[in-house]
């Protein structure tokens, strides 16, 4: 599929022998880096509204992280989490396979791997997430090979599944959780959720440890009522204050330590804290964060005029980092930006974010927010939003989880197909 999705691309894709690329004769050019949900998006947008966009993207497909938990424990296969770069090309998109290294905001140029250079208007950044290994000791790209992260779908992901499928009846499966900010905040809780399910099915002598490094989470009262009607006894979630704050592993013996102590794994899935993708960093728009500060109407950067960030690399205030966010924002940028490009002021916006999360296959819950601009962020719109009521009974559960399958099946051919 991969080689079938860079032939069909390469017809459309800029000629990389050029130095630099010229622009298009009376049009702006909009470059996007990043493929995924935001910056997929965007470039999906501008083109649509008669713009010239040019989308460079790292790796001929995309690999989406929603729903990527369900192919942990056999619920999805990983090829169903693939799409690729066809339908942006018959949108009129110039889709470029290879790897943006570096941004001179001053000359507006984008250089990529290849030794071709982009020459931008304005310049869209969709870098999404780099794993910042050196927040735990011991973590870092030789480690994951046997305490995974998977927090990005692919290779990854087949590895913690392979583990678990592995692992003994009776073994220990023990998952580590960031502090904030990071991508997809319930993310950790379904996947404990789907694997202590697995357990319960397959091996229900193991038992599952959270170790989290926050006191609170999204949709905890949600997921804890849940953990304890479906799961009793299988998952121990240690809080902050509890000792759950990870702070360096032995990949050796995969062990995870805190300050209150050590856990032994069987199988040990390490989430790391993060930042920005590195091109960013390169672009000069992140911050001491690691993060990017954005305006929160045009999503330009705060530190690089013309250059603007969607998706899970900016700081959004509290709108969370997820897929359903980051093509809201996608949105919302190419209309500042065909604005902008005009002259214009960009038009107000209210953003929505919905997220759906697994607790098993026929349980679903789900929170909701709307967000406007407030004081150089994006805030709540008090009033607004909610997550799935705390008694539901269970057919409304089972219809959450058959709306959060659709929303993926909707938001996916709404930006790749």
């Amino acid at each position: 599929m991969l080689g079938a999705v860079a032939s069909s691309v390469a017809s459309s894709v800029v000629d990389l022998a050029t130095p630099r690329l010229a622009r298009a004769q009376g049009r702006a050019q909009v470059v996007v880096v990043g493929g995924g949900f935001g910056g997929a998006t965007a470039a999906r947008a501008l083109a649509r509204s008669g713009h010239a966009v040019t989308l460079v993207e790292r790796d001929a497909a995309f690999l989406a992280c929603p729903f990527s938990n369900a192919v942990l424990v056999g619920l999805r296969r990983l090829d169903q989490q693939r799409f690729g770069y066809d339908g942006l090309t018959a949108a009129g998109v110039k889709v470029v396979i290879d790897t943006a290294t570096g941004v001179d905001a001053a000359a507006r140029q984008v250089t990529l791997a290849a030794g071709a250079t982009l020459g931008f208007d304005r310049l869209i950044l969709a870098p999404g997430i780099d794993l910042n290994h050196g927040g735990i000791q011991g973590y870092g790209e030789a480690a994951a090979e046997v305490m995974p992260h998977a927090w990005r779908a692919g290779a990854q992901t087949t590895l913690l599944a392979r583990q678990l499928d592995a692992m003994a009846d009776g073994g220990t499966v023990v998952m580590s959780v960031p502090a904030n900010p990071y991508r997809c905040p319930p993310g950790p809780y379904e996947r404990a959720s789907l694997i202590a399910w697995y357990l319960k099915a397959r091996k229900p002598r193991s038992k599952l440890i959270v170790l989290d490094a926050k006191d609170t989470f999204s949709k905890q009262r949600l997921f804890q009522r849940a953990w304890n009607e479906l799961y009793p006894g299988l998952i121990e979630w240690v809080g902050q204050s509890a000792g759950g704050t990870v702070t360096a592993v032995d990949a050796e013996t995969r062990t995870l330590s805190t300050d209150f102590g050590r856990h032994k794994a069987d199988v040990a899935n390490v989430i790391p804290p993060q930042r920005a993708g590195r091109i960013a960093e390169l672009a000069g728009v992140a911050d001491r964060s690691g993060w990017c500060p954005v305006d929160p109407v045009s999503f330009e950067s705060r530190r690089q005029p013309g250059i603007h960030i969607v998706g899970d690399a900016g700081i959004m205030g509290a709108m969370p980092k997820s897929a359903f966010s980051a093509n809201a924002q996608a949105k919302a940028c190419a209309l500042a930006i065909a604005a902008l490009l005009k002259g214009a002021e960009p038009p107000p916006v209210r953003l929505i974010n919905t997220c759906y999360s697994l607790v098993a296959p026929d349980y679903g819950i789900s929170v909701a927010g709307v967000y406007r601009p407030a004081n150089g962020l994006l805030a709540d719109i008090e009033g607004a939003g909610g997550t799935s009521p705390l008694d539901a009974p269970r057919d409304q559960r089972l219809a959450e989880a058959h709306y959060g399958e659709a929303w993926f099946q909707t938001i996916t051919s709404d930006v790749y197909g």
